[in-house]
């Protein structure tokens, strides 16, 4: 199986495609965020969480019907590596990123997240034999340095976090970061095991997500499932939730499958933490004044791209 995956990994780290599959996610993802933000208002997390799933799934399946791959051959080990990442990535990730967010707000939650790529990068070193040469290993340095500097800026009106809610933020913080490390090398571990779809690689990988949702869901003593009110009457609110689900779940998913399958889930995974990047040139246009210190700081992320793109 080794031999298997360094000739799938060799062949694969030619011209480019998965890390411009990982910036094209992450700027997909800065776009849905905002979105997210606006919708998340009006709609609790764990509900919001299904509906982008839900519709992701709907328009992958859809996708896949047009292009005609229905029931590929995929070996049994392989679902259910994509099932386990899933589980893991989406279904407990995605929950635990939220709670964070919940305790710490967005930036802080945004600087835990830097920490994924090179824990991701050591776990694909141990577990998959991934090497990457010190250009690389210095890319993902100046990336992550870059988005932290962006991240940790203060800005007027974010409120202190008390301590209590300090380490409990914290600690969904770390578990999100940990989760999706962990359903990264399952989604690459199942890619090497087999040759895959990433349309399919998203549907499975997104049902299983929404399967792990419901679970915890019908298992929780608060009605969790009751959406509000507010949801089905407003237009606005069902048009704003499926653009976003379209844009950060159905191509920002099918992108990152894309990636990890065409470089190394290091590379894929610290390019795929860029999406405080992109939320600067929205902001712009949102009309919000941006500082150097954010300037400088993409200039710093772009310095660890080049190099993750070129020097490799």
């Amino acid at each position: 199986m080794q031999i298997i995956f360094n000739n799938f990994l060799n062949s694969s780290l030619i011209n480019g495609q998965g890390e411009v599959a990982a910036l094209a996610a992450a700027g997909l993802w800065a776009v849905a965020s905002v979105v997210y933000g606006l919708v998340g208002q009006h709609i609790p997390p764990i509900q919001l969480n299904l509906i982008k799933g839900v519709i992701a799934i709907a328009l992958l399946l859809l996708t896949i019907a047009i292009g005609g791959e229905w029931l590929p051959q995929i070996p049994a080990l392989s679902i259910c590596l994509l099932f386990l990442s899933g589980a893991v990535g989406i279904g407990w990730g995605d929950t635990a990123f939220l709670a964070a967010i919940n305790y710490l707000g967005a930036r802080r939650v945004l600087l835990l997240g830097t920490l994924s790529p090179p824990i991701t990068a050591i776990a694909a070193t141990i577990f998959l034999d991934e090497q990457l040469n010190v250009s690389a290993w210095c890319g993902i340095l100046l990336t992550i340095l870059g988005v932290a500097w962006v991240v940790t800026e203060r800005v007027p009106g974010n409120s202190e976090v008390d301590s209590a809610h300090l380490w409990q933020g914290i600690g969904f913080g770390l578990l999100a970061t940990i989760t999706n490390s962990a359903g990264s090398i399952f989604s690459r571990a199942a890619f090497a095991n087999a040759s895959i779809s990433p349309l399919w690689a998203a549907v499975l990988r997104l049902s299983a997500g929404v399967l792990t949702i419901l679970v915890w869901a019908w298992f929780s003593r608060r009605r969790q499932m009751a959406f509000p009110y507010p949801y089905w009457q407003s237009r606005r609110i069902i048009l704003a939730s499926f653009f976003a689900a379209f844009c950060g779940t159905y191509l920002g998913i099918w992108l990152q499958q894309t990636a990890i399958k065409l470089t190394s889930v290091g590379i894929a995974s610290t390019l795929l933490q860029t999406s405080p990047l992109f939320v600067i040139p929205i902001a712009i246009t949102l009309g919000e004044k941006v500082s150097l210190r954010a300037i400088a700081g993409v200039g710093i992320a772009i310095a660890g791209i080049g190099l993750l793109f070129y020097l490799k």
